[in-house]
């Protein structure tokens, strides 16, 4: 199973979710987000189930869920705004952008509550193309030029 990646350079990258126990996963998790990350923030972007048909809520299938993992003290550290993480937050409404990169990452439901996973097969093939096109257009409108928040 997979998940996406969205740098603040608004490339789409693929990687296979990681084996392993729950701390060498996370640990995988952050270094994927960002070199200074320590700590994730799992963020529920509203457009992300709004506009890319992506359902809102835990779902029996493996990975059907989507959600977004992000640097939690990304502002802290200085990083880039991330356009399309910002547009599927709606950082347009209430001001609170996305920095640094981002992951798309499926969820699924576990004796101990809800864990992280690969994004099923399904809702990949859906979201990926998805994906591929708004950083494509988000590269076509911004380019190399400066985004940053200041």
């Amino acid at each position: 199973m997979r998940i996406i990646r969205i740098s603040t350079d608004n490339e789409v990258s693929v990687h296979d979710f990681p084996e392993g126990t729950l701390q060498a996963q996370n640990q995988w998790l952050r270094e994927l987000i960002g070199p200074r990350c320590e700590i994730y923030e799992h963020v529920l972007p509203k457009r992300l189930y709004t506009e890319f048909g992506v359902p809102n809520g835990i779902m029996r299938e493996k990975g059907g869920f989507v959600s977004m993992l992000v640097d939690e003290d990304g502002i802290s550290h200085g990083l880039e705004p991330n356009l399309v993480g910002s547009y599927l937050y709606g950082t347009d409404e209430h001001g609170q952008p996305i920095v640094g990169n981002m992951l798309l990452i499926g969820e699924r439901l576990a004796d101990g509550g809800i864990e992280f996973c690969g994004i099923s097969d399904r809702r990949f093939e859906l979201l990926y193309p998805q994906m591929e096109e708004i950083t494509r257009k988000a590269r076509e409108a911004y380019g190399n030029q400066d985004h940053s928040c200041s």
